[in-house]
């Protein structure tokens, strides 16, 4: 199944132009209009993905969904168009909107996620680069620099701008559905080499008391399904923020471990292109509700977990 809609997708891109084309311009209102009746119809391909009972039902959605929403980018000057009514996917664009990134998930089983995603860079013709998930988890992902045919699939819920000696650079806030007992948040960066998307940069720096120092690729927290953890950049304390794990004996039948938040905060903060750790942010643990949150995904802007925005 993966396999297959990975091919739909090579497919629908094949034909496309990766010339360097000039940035995107308004869209005229004929093109508009043809846009947003396919639109319509990745709208309701997108709530029958997620929601329907019959898993053969929501790959069907998927493998439909593709090649339209592929259509729909063809238009000239598609860049410009929101999408904001396809409240099934991601859509997030980084402050200097040079690219947009569109990602979802589909739901197989208890025990499988599938995610899929592409880029889409600001011009006026259309420039795709397809994303296709890992097809493996190896033990050393966090040190991995990884091509679009390498993905580390996650539904992205925040992008954050960033400056290093070796030009922009992005931060990007992601989920995994992973399994039923296991889920997973991460950090991705995203650079651009020669035009084209890598993932992963050794940004994250520890520099812990004996001990010597380490870098990271990417973050990555694995957790119990049952807790909820923090991953975000908070705006007021500038840094990165998010749960500090522990491990204990899973409820699960067959798994032996899992990891849960213990009310304690990690962080890391911007100094010089590298994002530094932080092992204690705050001097006490924090109780459930207590924790000063930063801005919510639902907040005052009205974006839903996807980042689309509501409608009143």
């Amino acid at each position: 199944m993966k396999k297959l809609l990975f091919f739909i997708f090579c497919l629908s891109i094949n034909s496309l132009s990766f010339a360097q084309p000039s940035k995107a311009q308004p869209l005229d209102n004929k093109i508009s209009e043809e846009i947003k009746i396919i639109e319509d119809t990745l709208g309701a391909l997108g709530f029958l993905m997620v929601n329907d009972s019959l898993p053969e039902h929501r790959f069907a959605a998927c493998k439909k969904f593709i090649p339209n929403l592929v259509t729909a980018l063809k238009h000239k000057n598609s860049f410009n168009y929101s999408f904001d009514r396809v409240q099934s996917i991601s859509v997030i664009y980084p402050p200097d909107s040079t690219f947009r990134i569109f990602t979802w998930q589909l739901f197989v089983d208890n025990d499988t996620y599938h995610q899929y995603g592409a880029i889409q860079m600001n011009s006026s013709d259309l420039k795709l680069f397809r994303l296709l998930d890992r097809p493996s988890n190896p033990s050393n992902i966090e040190n991995l620099q990884l091509n679009p045919d390498q993905w580390f699939g996650a539904v992205y819920y925040n992008i954050r701008q960033f400056d290093t000696p070796q030009g922009t650079q992005y931060l990007l806030f992601g989920l995994d559905g992973n399994s039923f007992f296991t889920k997973r948040k991460l950090i991705d960066v995203l650079k651009f080499e020669n035009n084209r998307p890598i993932f992963g940069s050794p940004v994250f720096v520890k520099n812990l008391e004996n001990q010597p120092p380490s870098t990271q690729s990417r973050v990555v927290l694995n957790y119990s399904a049952e807790s909820a953890i923090q991953l975000n950049y908070d705006e007021h304390l500038e840094m990165i923020i998010f749960d500090h794990l522990i491990e204990q004996p899973s409820p699960f039948p067959g798994e032996e471990f899992t990891w849960i938040p213990d009310g304690s905060y990690e962080g890391y903060k911007l100094e010089n292109g590298q994002w530094v750790y932080t092992e204690k942010v705050f001097d006490h643990k924090y109780e459930i509700n207590e924790f000063p949150m930063p801005e919510p995904i639902l907040g005052k802007d009205k974006k839903g977990i996807f980042g689309n925005k509501k409608k009143e």
